[in-house]
């Protein structure tokens, strides 16, 4: 699927500004950037033999230019510019309704919505938490951290569809980025690129590839491009690519959101935890089991029978029915509340009336006139008289000592409370507790199920990959398939969906489709052309320069339909050998590295890493002028003219 776009502006607030200088500094060579190409692209037009471009096209042309440097240069939603721009479009009768509203109904955004509720399927039973644990571990520092990113993301793009492995991986590297304290901007651009170039490496690694090379056969006599033909000019601009993220990161990855930090939340619960019989953390060490690296909590002592450990070193094995009391935010409570092997120290937790998995985790506020006021919980039967059990105790900041049953209450104490579904309506108006809450994502795991969501992940994977089913069907199937085998609920997968997400996806596609009809993608690119000459390796040059431009604007796909003919006429009237031009076709194609909407792995990570427009204009300009020179310079020696 991916010559399909999609986006998800950055929420409201997630995002730090930059220094005032850097921004203004930044924002001003985008935008004298984006004036001289839009100055470059209408004086190119203008003096093309087909510089009679009709009044449609020159509002499609502007209209989108005008689009993309309201994202680049404002604060202004995304989903909001795309959704204007259209409309602008279809009331100026450059797209008919049904054009213009096409991408509502496209498969792509569809498949983008359907993959979120199979992601929702792997996190409520665990699996993504696996996958941070196996093949992201816990490295030293943010570049050790970009290496076991791009090693397994480019190996897996090579042969796998990019969407769901990038899908897969965000909440897993969100989850990976708190836990090591770095901002989720230094990560997501990286795992988008290191999708988009794995993708480059074999004939399967990316749709555009194959668009193509079924372009050649039915076009050309020419045989065709074999499985691993792409591999000598794909991996060395991988490479290429993954040194330049790993040797530039501290001045082109942009820190948008900040990592958490043990200060962000000022409340401190006390939990306690006990190691399950047969727990897979049996027989690990505190920091294997992965319970040192939780940012903001402390295991301050170990309960072993009638032993009692209060100085916890990260060497010290834990053994069953080992009692844990940790201190710290609710973040990672609630993560440590989902980990396999731990489970509440309270028995209450399996009393109550609902099944677990249909439970969540709420905070509550004492008040003054609760009866249970200086009364242990305990005493107090809490569960008994309001139906949710107590996890934590939180009282400013205070580490409360003590089994959580024997903390006596007092007004003003935080509760960190697992309740039945009905507690919140119950209990909102109650003068018991001056304030409740819900905890996001706090819905328990079903780590049973991890087994079945991972086979399923690998059954849509194959079903898209070896084209028995295209993606939309496979990835329909697997979202069907988590909700009927209990790996999460329907309504936890509907409340996953990113719904600005799925309106620039479908405005995105408006505007790429306005460009192809009126005919000025056409007339963009023979209008360069116009200029080459009869040099082959200039022209290659310009056919790679036209379709990475056409590809940050239209679909990949799109972009590569649209050159592939101009550059069969180019090579023929030459006289060389059209094989370099198709190669070229297929690296420019998917290399779309500077705006969000030009590949829908950009848009995938758009909104978890809290960028702005312009920063993938920062980090994508030199990508594409690294990738144009090394794919210029490498083809015609393994495809001669």
């Amino acid at each position: 699927m991916e010559n399909e776009q999609l986006s998800r502006s950055a929420q409201p607030g997630a995002s730090l500004a930059l220094p005032s200088a850097h921004g203004r500094f930044t924002r001003g060579w985008v935008g004298l950037a984006a004036g001289a190409a839009i100055a470059l692209g209408l004086a190119l037009v203008a003096v093309s033999p087909i510089s009679d471009l009709s009044w449609q096209g020159w509002l499609a042309i502007a209209v989108t230019l005008a689009a993309f440097l309201l994202n680049a240069l404002t604060s202004l939603a995304a989903e909001v510019i795309f959704l204007a721009a259209l409309v602008v479009l279809m009331l100026s009768g450059v797209l008919d309704t049904a054009t213009a509203l096409a991408g509502f109904s496209n498969s792509g955004m569809i498949t983008v919505a359907v993959l979120y509720i199979v992601v929702a399927g792997l996190q409520q039973t665990g699996g993504l938490d696996m996958v941070s644990r196996t093949v992201l571990g816990m490295p030293q520092g943010q570049t050790q951290a970009l290496i076991r990113l791009i090693v397994p993301v480019v190996s897996l793009s090579a042969f796998l569809n990019n969407t769901p492995i990038v899908a897969m991986f965000i909440p897993a590297v969100s989850d990976w980025c708190r836990k090591l304290r770095l901002s989720p901007s230094k990560l997501m651009i990286p795992l988008s690129y290191a999708a988009i170039m794995g993708g480059m490496c074999t004939l399967i690694g990316t749709s555009t590839n194959l668009v193509v090379n079924g372009l050649i056969l039915a076009e050309t006599d020419l045989p065709g491009l074999r499985m691993f033909d792409l591999v000598p000019v794909g991996v060395p601009c991988a490479i290429a690519g993954s040194l330049m993220l790993i040797l530039s990161q501290r001045w082109l990855l942009p820190t948008r959101k900040p990592a958490l930090a043990e200060t962000d939340d000022p409340r401190e619960y006390t939990v306690e935890m006990v190691v399950e019989e047969g727990s897979p953390l049996s027989g690990k060490t505190v920091e294997k089991a992965g319970l040192r690296h939780l940012p903001g909590l402390f295991l301050t002592e170990i309960q072993r029978g009638e032993q009692l450990l209060t100085v916890v070193t990260p060497q010290e094995v834990l053994r069953d029915r080992d009692q844990l009391v940790f201190v710290g935010m609710v973040d990672s409570i609630v993560d440590l509340n989902q980990i396999r092997g731990l489970k509440p120290a309270t028995d209450q937790v399996f009393k109550l009336d609902s099944p677990r998995e249909e439970r969540s985790l709420l905070e509550a506020v004492v008040s003054n006139t609760c009866p249970l006021v200086g009364v242990t919980i305990r005493q107090g039967q809490f569960r008994s008289r309001y139906g949710a059990v107590v996890l934590a105790v939180g009282r400013n900041g205070e580490r409360l000592p003590g089994k959580i049953g024997d903390i006596r209450l007092r007004p003003g104490d935080t509760l960190l409370l697992e309740a039945n579904p009905s507690f919140l309506e119950e209990r909102r108006a109650s003068r018991d507790f001056y304030l409740i809450s819900p905890v996001p994502n706090s819905d328990p795991l079903r780590h049973d199920r991890a087994a079945i969501a991972f086979g399923i992940l690998v059954l849509m994977v194959a079903l898209a990959t070896f084209g028995w089913m295209d993606m939309l069907h496979a990835a329909a199937r697997a979202a069907a398939l988590m909700v009927v085998t209990g790996c999460c609920s329907f309504q936890q997968g509907f409340r996953t969906i990113d719904w600005s997400v799925i309106l620039v996806v479908a405005a995105a596609l408006g505007l790429g489709k306005a460009l192809e009809v009126t005919g000025a993608a056409e007339a963009f690119s023979l209008a360069v052309l116009g200029l080459v000459g009869s040099n082959p390796w200039v022209s290659l040059a310009a056919i790679y320069a036209i379709t990475s431009l056409l590809t940050e604007v239209i679909t990949n796909n799109a972009a590569a339909a649209v050159v592939f003919p101009i550059a069969l006429s180019l090579s023929q009237s030459l006289g060389v050998n059209f094989l370099p031009f198709a190669v070229a076709i297929m690296i420019g194609a998917s290399a779309s590295f500077s705006t969000p909407i030009g590949y829908q792995t950009n848009l995938m990570v758009y909104g978890p890493g809290g960028y702005r427009f312009m920063d993938f204009m920062r980090v994508g300009i030199p990508f594409n002028l690294l990738f144009w020179g090394l794919t210029v310079l490498i083809t015609p020696r393994v495809f001669p003219f």
